[in-house]
């Protein structure tokens, strides 16, 4: 009797400007074990000749936009030449262990899982988490999850997000999804897709036995807190009901005042105001997406948004008497008002 054949993969690996670790991301893939990894790599304004070398390899495939698309724009482009029943995104300063991707298979592979992801970790400790499962905020804050702690999981669990540096979702899934919306181009694209993959009553688990090493480098720029800001707005703006919108409009609010002032006292204030502008001028887009989630959503808001947290890392606004403040007055507004979601 012969073995069942393995599954089938593709990954979409991204390459931008200069990326040391892109080769070992994409040798790293190939070899995997139990599975038949193919990567479609996207070159999104590499500036070394590392595409041309990795074109030569069997199993890869090099995409050409020409222009730099983002992540989300990237990793749609990718998918649209994949051809195995999995898809992969996988960053391309992050490196597989060989069961990795197959360990993501497994789990993805259960009729009720949409998103697997994987356990990433800090390359100068690997035994330390860099991401993986990424908490919500009901007022759309996302972030890495027990960053810098060690793993003690040894079992899969159930995240409200999943880092978009290492995932693997079926094919079928990601297809009834169209993927990322490309408006993100980078940030909280992977805590839209997760939440829509709750809403449509499928779970997103974290894998801790499978392992990526990331070559992480934190940066706070005006162009980075541009977009994490604008598209917390625009994830709120899409995919919470207009009762829950009603239901926190103060907490919310208060929350951009916050990050307002922050942005003031840390001199990226012109980003934020870049962002409101951004808002502002695809509100069209913002109510057709919108239409669109709501649509598809076949989860009640009140079951899906349990996933959701109340309490900020201090890291994420790194000004502890605030977020402490901030966590107090949330949980009790929260406590009281999500009854009537």
């Amino acid at each position: 009797m012969s073995n069942p054949p393995e599954p089938r993969v593709s990954a979409v690996v991204l390459a931008y400007k200069a990326e040391p670790w892109l080769p070992r991301a994409v040798e790293a893939l190939l070899a995997s074990e139990k599975v038949a990894v193919d990567v479609v790599l996207v070159d999104n304004g590499c500036t070394t000749d590392d595409v041309e070398v990795l074109e030569k390899l069997d199993g890869v495939t090099v995409v050409r936009p020409g222009v730099n698309t983002g992540f989300a724009g990237g990793c749609n482009l990718g998918a649209r030449s994949a051809t195995g029943e999995y898809l992969a995104l996988v960053n391309g300063d992050a490196v597989v262990e060989p069961t990795t991707i197959a360990r993501l298979v497994e789990e993805a592979a259960k009729p009720d899982v949409g998103i697997a992801v994987a356990s990433v970790r800090l390359a100068e400790d690997p035994t330390l988490l860099n991401a993986g499962a990424n908490p919500i905020h009901v007022l759309g804050l996302s972030w890495s999850g027990r960053m810098g702690e060690p793993e003690t999981l040894t079992e899969p669990v159930e995240t409200a997000g999943a880092s978009g540096a290492c995932v693997v979702v079926p094919k079928a899934h990601w297809d009834a999804l169209g993927g990322f919306d490309e408006e993100y181009f980078a940030y909280h694209e992977d805590a839209d897709l997760s939440i829509r993959t709750w809403r449509r009553g499928l779970r997103v688990l974290y894998v801790p036995d499978a392992v990526a090493v990331h070559r992480y480098e934190f940066s706070r720029n005006d162009f980075k807190m541009y977009l994490v800001e604008r598209n917390r707005l625009l994830f709120v703006s899409t995919l919470w009901s207009g009762k829950a919108l009603v239901l926190l409009a103060l907490p919310l609010a208060g929350l951009e005042a916050a990050m307002t002032l922050m942005a003031a006292s840390q001199g990226w204030f012109p980003a934020k105001v870049k962002g409101w502008r951004w808002l502002w001028s695809h509100r069209a887009h913002i109510k057709a997406r919108r239409k669109v989630l709501r649509a598809e959503a076949t989860v009640p808001d009140r079951v899906w948004m349990q996933r959701l947290t109340t309490k900020v890392d201090a890291s994420v606004i790194p000004v502890p008497a605030l977020a402490g403040t901030v966590n107090g007055l949330v949980t009790i507004w929260w406590k009281v008002a999500h009854r009537w979601v």
